[in-house]
């Protein structure tokens, strides 16, 4: 009988994450684990141009505009955006390698895992 691979695992179950690894994506993990900061990534990200004014962002939420600005500074320390200022707006766009490293994690990859 012939052992059969298959790709069937995402890189979390294909090899123990180093420490500083698991850090450093359990920090993005974090900060991506709130309603409100998944909905204004997805928001931002499919934004036309891929970015998008706080003053497109605010009106969506039944919150307090200071509110939102800790949910996008959290997303911004975390590394999942980045932000400019022009004139007396903010605009924000996704930082793609921080968000396709969260996406890789659990996406399964091609080759099967080494035994």
């Amino acid at each position: 009988m012939t052992a059969t691979t298959t790709s069937c695992c995402a890189p979390i179950a294909r090899a123990p994450l180093s420490e500083p690894d698991a850090a450093e994506l359990a920090v993005l993990l974090k900060a991506a684990a709130d309603p409100v900061r998944l909905r204004l990534l997805s928001m931002i990200g499919s934004h036309a141009g891929g970015e998008a004014c706080v003053c497109d962002l605010t009106a969506a939420f039944d919150l307090t505009a200071p509110t939102i600005s800790h949910h996008l500074k959290v997303l911004r320390t975390a590394g999942l955006i980045d932000s400019e200022r022009r004139g007396t707006w903010v605009y924000y766009w996704i930082v793609p390698a921080a968000v396709a490293r969260l996406g890789a994690l659990f996406t399964p990859l091609a080759e099967p895992a080494s035994v």
